[in-house]
């Protein structure tokens, strides 16, 4: 009962304590509003290089408030600022440096404020820490959703994809609930699935690590098939099915169960999943645990790149993957394999809308293939274009040309200022097969159907000039074509068999984005992997861990 009694009275005075603090705060706030000026705020940013510069963004914020403080309501600091305190402890989660973050000590700036007795040392405090507060959100923030590396001021790190265009000012606002977004900015959330499935897989990678990693596996032949008994097996189980339990006994028989793991294996790699462990497959087991967690962790950070939200419908093609995948409303339409361009004609990375369709088109050659493949073939053998049905024209106006005799010109003095062109005629031979979807861009890119079918069936597709060959080309068409009725798929395939170039506009473009990632996790959580066949990986981990 005494007990009870005591605990009663501690309790009310302790609440009692607290209103006569709120009093206090509430007395001093009135002799000392709760706002600064634009002097400070300019005058405190300038003093940190990482503040300085989200000046503009420092500027912004307060002015539209009228310079208010935002972290401070009726004196006391709100809930949201020692959320966002926990956030920077865990920035190491997000692949990002916390100590990046750690440009004043807020902790010990709190408990300054929390012993100050005097009104006047107290609001210069509350100050000091509302604008810290501010100017830590706006570093932090910049890196999370806009990521640390700026893809458009580095000339070696490939992408030119639709920029993010979040404001970093009003996700702040939204944070200390001034204003409503369908983004989770309040959460500290990231804005896509994708980066936070990478986000526990890079997790996951770290733990293991932690946990000794995993074992290279070293083979004494060639390769290990299912059915062999080897010493290598035993390692090779650990690789695939994991750390065994100590004390039980291992088979060193490659048995139908871990050629089950194996082929699962190759299939997250892009591999041909045919459970053999030797030449690329006994490569990429090698690859080191820190590389990988690297890898996921330079894969999140072009997460950060990609526009904050995605259309209801647009196309993504993947290029370490050789994919390209339709999606509605966030979900998965349809898929196909690509061919993409070969090293040294590596396909950009951007983003377009596409416009429209030609069916039965002509292969109309590029000035770099005309200067560096057509013109010498053609200057070693006057028969060239003949043979691969190709003709040369000239441009007359009104999307018309006229035939030019190639004896004509001087083959061997071919160059970009070429006032010809050459095309070659639609058929069987052509390589943009029977149809091609264009997206006008700077790039002269597009996506078209080829003859060469047998190389979908290649696990690397890396053969073109840098345009992108689809493999089901007729359920594309079908697929873009869907909302205009008179596009049926015998119309579509007369079309494409007609024998007569015709361009067919679509009634709402769809926007295409051509993206790079070597990193993914699958809606099943499986965490896949692909080699950087264009070394952009290396180049973006060269800036992002410099």
């Amino acid at each position: 009962m005494l007990f009870l009694l005591t605990f009663v009275l501690v309790s009310s005075c302790a609440k009692s304590g607290d209103k006569q603090q709120k009093k206090v705060a509430l007395a001093a706030a009135k002799e000392f509003p709760q706002q600064t000026d634009s002097v400070y705020v300019v005058t405190f940013t300038k003093q940190d290089p990482d503040f300085k510069e989200h000046l503009g963004l420092m500027k912004l914020f307060y002015r539209e408030r009228q310079y208010r403080f935002a972290w401070f309501k009726d004196g006391e600091l709100v809930p949201q600022a020692f959320k966002f305190m926990e956030v920077l402890n865990k920035a190491h989660e997000e692949g990002l440096n916390p100590q990046d973050y750690d440009r004043k000590d807020l902790k010990k700036m709190i408990q300054t404020l929390e012993q100050s007795t005097n009104d006047s040392v107290r609001h210069k405090l509350q100050e000091e820490l509302d604008v810290t507060l501010t100017a830590s959100y706006f570093n932090y923030a910049s890196d999370f959703y806009r990521g640390t590396v700026n893809p458009r001021n580095l000339d070696n790190i490939e992408w030119e994809v639709k920029k993010n265009k979040i404001k970093l000012h009003k996700a702040l606002q939204t944070i200390l609930r001034e204003r409503e977004s369908r983004y989770p900015y309040y959460e500290f959330e990231a804005l896509h699935p994708d980066y936070k499935r990478l986000r526990e897989a890079l997790k996951q990678y770290r733990l293991a690590k932690q946990q000794g990693g995993w074992p290279k596996i070293e083979l004494a032949t060639k390769m290990l098939k299912p059915g062999d008994s080897a010493q290598a097996v035993l390692t090779l189980r650990h690789r695939i099915m994991g750390k065994p339990a100590p004390n039980v006994p291992q088979s060193m028989v490659y048995d139908p169960a871990l050629a089950a793991g194996v082929k699962n294996f190759q299939i997250r790699h892009g591999l041909k999943p045919d459970g053999v462990v030797g030449g690329e497959t006994l490569r990429v087991m090698n690859v080191p645990i820190e590389q990988r967690i690297d890898q996921i962790i330079i894969n999140m950070e072009r997460w950060r790149w990609v526009p904050k939200r995605f259309e209801d419908k647009y196309v993504l093609i993947n290029i370490p993957e050789y994919m390209l995948h339709v999606y509605e409303k966030g979900k998965e339409v349809l898929n196909m394999k690509v061919v993409v361009g070969k090293e040294m004609h590596a396909t950009p990375v951007f983003s377009d809308k596409l416009e429209y369709i030609v069916f039965y088109p002509y292969w109309n050659v590029t000035p770099q293939i005309l200067e560096e493949e057509i013109a010498p073939a053609q200057a070693n053998n006057p028969n060239y274009l003949a043979s691969n049905d190709m003709e040369l024209v000239k441009d007359i106006g009104n999307n018309k040309v006229e035939v030019v005799s190639p004896s004509s010109v001087d083959w061997y003095s071919v160059d970009k200022n070429f006032k010809y062109r050459v095309r070659q005629r639609p058929g069987s031979k052509n390589p943009l097969g029977y149809v091609k979807f264009i997206f006008p861009n700077e790039h002269n890119v597009y996506l078209h159907d080829t003859p060469s079918d047998h190389l979908f069936n290649q696990t690397e597709r890396g053969f073109s000039h840098g345009c992108i060959r689809i493999e089901k080309p007729f359920e594309f068409a079908q697929y873009l074509l869907k909302d205009q009725k008179q596009w049926t798929p015998s119309t579509i395939n007369a079309a494409m068999h007609g024998g007569q170039e015709k361009y067919v506009n679509l009634t709402a473009k769809v926007p295409v984005y051509i993206v790079y990632f070597t990193s993914w996790v699958d809606d099943k959580g499986a965490v896949h992997f692909r080699d950087d066949i264009y070394n952009h990986d290396r180049d973006l981990e060269m800036a992002y861990f410099r």
